[in-house]
């Protein structure tokens, strides 16, 4: 039988919170050195020169095949230029292009594009 009551589940109190340090409120004695608080975290991206990761977003879309097998087509091309290039990476390339755009062009773009019903198909009861 055990006999060991289980851990409860409290929250943890937040760690205390220290203010940084004013070289003026330090009382300076010449026998002693002022040590000041080193700000910890603000320069250790651009010391280390570390890049912030961009949170990636996973997302599902709806195409008609005619646009699916474009993105294969771009593939083979650049695959034949020499460049290995995923589908989200032909995807990303053609929102840039089309942030260059002009509003006009941008619409007009927008416009050609086949409208496709959205959600998932119902499910069909035979």
């Amino acid at each position: 039988m055990n006999t060991k009551k289980p851990k409860s589940k409290q929250a943890t109190p937040p760690p205390a919170i220290m203010e940084p340090v004013n070289s003026e409120s330090l009382v300076s004695n010449e026998s002693e050195p002022v040590i000041e608080a080193a700000d910890s975290g603000a320069n250790d991206s651009i010391k280390k020169g570390k890049h912030h990761k961009t949170k990636v977003v996973r997302d599902s879309f709806s195409f008609p095949e005619n646009d699916y097998r474009k993105i294969s087509e771009l593939k083979k091309t650049c695959l034949t230029a020499g460049v290995h290039v995923k589908k989200s990476e032909v995807l990303r390339a053609g929102l840039h292009a089309l942030t260059q755009l002009g509003i006009d062009e941008l619409i007009q773009a927008v416009e050609k594009v086949e409208k496709v019903q959205t959600g998932r198909p119902s499910a069909s009861v035979d």
